[in-house]
């Protein structure tokens, strides 16, 4: 008997320990499920939260474009050749700001300032003037030319300008290479991205910060109004030199012409479109034998500003070395986007080389 209780004894011990650890493990999970949110079946799961765009915060300063990349390069100028046996020119359309002149006789010469795109090639390259220094100069930029008079050359670098000359590195393959499809002065090229590196070989900063020029906003831009400018004739010479700019309603852009032919860049036939075109009149003045002049590009004077397919009559000052448009004493801004800016002589004047139809 004594035995027999011992055994239910053990055996009832063994049932409540038993009860015990069942009771304790239901606990701990009741416990858990409180920690945890109960989950809402009608409930859809919380989309992934987007990554916010880059916005872009900088801006070129010569075009008004926005760009979500540091901007603190040099602004290059680039002496091009307008010659009718150096067109098609190469690298034209990537330029940002381009300036028009008389040069020689009745032959205009570019100077082409490059800063948000690196074309592989500009040219043909040729010689230099006192007056495209000056803008080179009022530009902050790094002056490129091919071949210059020894005074025009001792002037240029008396006033201080920075450069890179053709002649010292003609057909090194490195800075500047001569193509064999034309013929002297119409064949030297400039191999542009190595342009900062023999730079800083010659001691020359590659680094600068720009004001920007002054530019309008969207809702500006479709705001303009002003006299119809579908095409813009220039005559600089009845025989040698006309331009003509049309513009393409569907690009809201105009297309240059030269002669009569649409100014493409060499390699690509690509048209050189831009946004502004700034006409402005002012002082020529020939100086030597050899029909170079002296152009006054301080004074200021009467000009056009056309943009979106409008032109309005503007006036033209130098501050700070930009030839900048005015309505009076006011800034007029431009279009974001490329600009080309043709020097007109005084006489004719405006009046009898530029049209509008």
């Amino acid at each position: 008997m004594t035995r027999n209780r011992a055994i239910l004894m053990i055996l009832l011990s063994m049932m409540i320990l038993l009860v015990a650890c069942k009771d304790e493990e239901a606990s701990n999970q009741k416990d858990t499920e409180q920690d945890e949110p109960a989950m809402n079946l009608d409930q859809e799961p919380a989309a992934e939260s987007e990554e916010p765009e880059d916005e872009l915060i900088h801006t070129y300063p010569l075009t008004g474009i926005k760009t979500d990349e540091e901007i603190n390069n040099r602004i290059v100028g680039v002496m091009v050749n307008n010659h009718n046996k150096a067109r098609p020119q190469t690298g034209l359309s990537q330029a940002d700001i381009v300036y028009e002149l008389l040069a020689e006789g009745p032959i205009t010469r570019f100077i082409a300032f490059f800063h948000s795109e690196t074309p592989e090639m500009v040219g043909p390259v040729r010689s230099a003037r006192e007056y495209y220094a000056d803008l080179a100069l009022g530009m902050d930029s790094i002056y490129v030319y091919h071949g210059a008079a020894q005074h025009i050359e001792d002037i240029i670098l008396n006033k201080g300008a920075e450069v890179l000359r053709g002649m010292v590195h003609d057909n090194d393959g490195f800075l500047f290479k001569r193509e064999s499809f034309r013929q002297a002065p119409h064949n030297s090229y400039l191999l542009y991205p190595n342009v900062y590196e023999a730079a800083e070989n010659k001691g020359i900063s590659t680094e600068k910060e720009y004001e920007p020029y002054p530019f309008l906003s969207e809702n500006e831009v479709e705001e303009l109004s002003g006299d119809e400018a579908s095409k813009v004739h220039i005559v600089y010479d009845d025989v040698y030199e006309k331009v003509t700019y049309e513009y393409d309603e569907a690009n809201e852009k105009y297309i240059r012409y030269s002669d009569g032919e649409k100014s493409v860049e060499l390699e690509t036939d690509e048209p050189i479109m831009l946004d502004n075109i700034f006409i402005v009149e002012t002082g020529h003045q020939v100086i030597d034998s050899a029909n170079r002049r002296a152009i006054d590009l301080e004074s200021g004077g009467k000009g056009y500003l056309i943009q979106k397919g409008i032109v309005k009559e503007v006036n033209w000052k130098n501050v700070d070395g930009r030839i900048l448009p005015f309505n009076g004493e006011e800034p007029v801004e431009f279009v974001p986007g490329k600009t080309w800016v043709n020097v007109v002589p005084e006489s004719p004047g405006m009046d009898q080389s530029v049209q509008f139809n």
